[in-house]
């Protein structure tokens, strides 16, 4: 044998096998577990009749966890002292704390509350139900909540059947059936009986399930609810992965009716009138703040001060928050303010009585600490004047303070808005003839005429109106002197120059609207919802916008303002008056400009809870809880 000849192809071979046993696989642990839970046995079983024990359990094949038990499982009907829930191994054991009702049929509903403890494979949406009595009850309704004011889905909301038609059982019993509001306001009610009902939605804040505070957001139906149910047909969907169709194949199943209840949520008007707090938030005012709208202003007294022409004062236009402005150095600069305060209190029979209270305001330095900052304020300056001294910089003048203006008027101004001036403290005196605006007209400035008035919802704040033309220039001077502060300030001179918009640089909107109230109002909103303009909408059921800026998305919103008040009101379960209807069209426009838009709008085309667009919804849907399919992707990796 020539060992030579055949030593490098024996080496290799040698090479090869020993590189072989070296680089053997590391197994990857087999398949996941992507099978959920499997109930294998209960106690009691499964639509038990005449069951007395009020300790549930519910076995499965794998161990178990239990997820979000407060958000997801509910009792019904519901019960007053919580039931206690809890994943033990294979089992979940229920343990009910209240007396059972006779001839009740009881259902636990865990939607996908139960995952298996590994992988955390949920067993969707589960319940168990037993009987008291010798029948058990199977009807079904199911809808959506939304929120009356802006159609947001309404998560975590009660919703309950009350078999006692009466107005009074909302605001005295508890709900004979309940269920829970998703993340998509979605609700279903299981276990009913035969019959007839009103449902309401609670948000129940001290969970005794009745309607006992006007803080607590509701819903109710006008309609009678009475649940039924059909035999039917649905299409059923197989896949072979992920993105390829298996077989479409029809099945029968059973549908519950109602199926499509929409609730509108509210919060009523809270009537009740009591002082909600008090705050010296600043040392030269303060501001009171009351529960509810008030026709009148309470009375102040000073205790250890004289209230007479003490005050400048500015309320809202329900009297609900009002600010007091002290307008004596004296007075503000003292460490405590003693105030008594009369008011219409509303007492325990729901009447107004007159109530008298004892304020203390405590300004947030006292006299010490504030002269204390004054002296280092003054040290500090001093210092800056030796060093300027030092430097040869002998002449130092104080710069005069003026009262503090904010002109709001950009240099591109838009043809529908107006000028705004606002300050910082009440002005004392105003003169209307130190304002001057003009427009430029061949290269010269000519005055042209406008409007000065108070903004009659903003304290502080004015706006000055003209008859802006597009492509004009205009100037607006403001002379010293012409607003005079309540603490002797007056304001600098001021020239602000704008330019008024190309029309061809707006688009424009024009709405056909079908179904809408006598006394509807269009509303454009933007992408967070903030209400941009109103336009009431026509006998003819036309609602126009002009002057859109390009490049920014609008959303249209429409109201039926039934009392024409020109804003939307809210519901009042006591007198049974729903809160006004709203209604999403359900498209968003990115405006061109020059352009024009014109849309036909059946407010009643789309249901209600689809009609907003998900991209302006602030409650996003939870992600549905699925197995996670992790072996499609173990596969992938093993070549398979």
């Amino acid at each position: 044998m020539n060992w030579k000849k055949h030593k490098l192809p024996a080496l290799l071979m040698l090479m090869i096998v020993v590189y072989s046993c070296a680089s053997m696989g590391t197994p990857d642990g087999g398949p996941y577990d992507e099978e959920p839970p499997r109930f294998v046995r209960s106690s009691p079983k499964p639509y038990a009749t005449s069951n007395k024990d009020k300790k549930i359990a519910i076995e499965f094949d794998e161990f178990i966890k239990l997820e979000k038990t407060s958000e997801k499982v509910v009792v019904s009907p519901p019960q007053l002292e919580q039931p206690d829930i809890k994943a033990s191994g294979r089992r979940v054991l229920v343990n009910l704390m209240d007396s059972l009702k006779p001839n009740t049929t009881y259902t636990i509903d865990f939607s996908d509350a139960i995952v298996d403890n590994n992988e955390g494979n949920p067993l969707g949406s589960y319940s168990f139900s037993f009987s008291t009595g010798e029948v058990i009850d199977t009807l079904e309704v199911s809808g959506t909540v939304l929120g009356a004011a802006d159609l947001e889905p309404v998560k975590g909301m009660m919703v309950g059947l009350h078999s006692d038609l009466n107005d009074s059982a909302f605001l005295k019993k508890p709900f004979d059936r309940v269920s829970r509001t998703d993340s998509r306001g979605r609700f279903s009610i299981r276990g009913i009986a035969p019959g007839k009902y009103h449902i309401f939605g609670l948000m129940d804040g001290n969970q005794n399930y009745l309607y006992d505070s006007k803080t607590e957001m509701i819903a109710f139906s006008d309609s009678i609810i009475i649940p039924t149910m059909e035999a039917a047909m649905r299409q059923d969907t197989l896949w072979k992965d992920t993105v390829t169709v298996d077989t479409i194949k029809t099945v029968g199943y059973t549908r519950f009716l109602p199926d499509d209840i929409v609730l509108r949520a509210f919060k009523g008007i809270n009537d009740r009138q009591y002082l909600a707090g008090s705050e010296r938030d600043k040392e030269n005012h303060f501001v009171l703040s009351f529960s509810a709208a008030a026709d009148t202003l309470p009375t102040l007294k000073g205790l250890n001060f004289d209230e007479k022409d003490a005050f400048i004062i500015e309320s809202t236009p329900r009297n609900d928050s009002i600010c007091y402005w002290i307008k004596d150095s004296l007075v503000y600069q003292m460490d405590t303010l003693e105030i008594q305060l009369d008011y219409l209190y509303t007492d325990t029979l729901n009447q107004l009585v007159p109530k008298t209270d004892t304020l203390f305001l405590a300004n947030k330095l006292t006299r010490e600490q504030r002269e204390k900052l004054q002296k280092k304020a003054n040290e500090e300056k001093e210092k800056e004047r030796k060093k300027r001294e030092k430097k040869g910089d002998t002449l130092q003048v104080e710069p005069t303070k003026f009262l503090t203006m904010n002109v709001d008027a950009p240099s591109a101004f838009d043809i529908y808005r107006n000028i705004y001036v606002s300050f910082e403290e009440p002005v004392a005196s105003i003169d209307t003839s130190a304002i001057h605006m003009e427009v430029k007209v061949d290269s010269l400035w000519q005055p042209t005429p406008f409007l000065f008035v108070a903004d009659s919802l903003m304290p502080r704040q004015y706006q000055i109106l003209a008859d802006w033309q597009p492509e004009q220039e205009y100037q607006l001077t403001i002379d010293s002197m012409a607003f005079k502060g309540i603490y002797g300030l007056h304001t600098d001179k001021v020239q602000q120059t704008v330019k008024v918009k190309k029309m061809d640089e707006y688009g424009t909107i024009l709405l056909n609207i079908k179904g809408a109230g006598t006394n509807a109002v269009a509303e454009l909103l933007d992408a967070s919802g903030n209400v941009l303009r109103q336009q009431p909408v026509t006998v003819e059921g036309t609602a126009d916008f002009y002057f859109l800026n390009p490049g920014t998305k609008y959303y249209i919103r429409l109201f039926n303002d039934r009392n024409s008040n020109g804003v939307w009101d809210t519901g009042d379960y006591d007198k049974k008056i729903q809160p006004e209807e709203v209604f999403y069209f359900p498209k968003v426009w990115e405006m061109k400009a020059n352009f024009e838009f014109e849309e036909n709008w059946d407010v009643n085309a789309i249901p209600a809870d689809k009609q907003k667009l998900d991209e302006i919804k602030k409650q996003k849907p939870e992600e549905t809880k699925k197995v996670q399919d992790r072996n499609k992707e173990r596969a992938r990796k093993l070549g398979r």
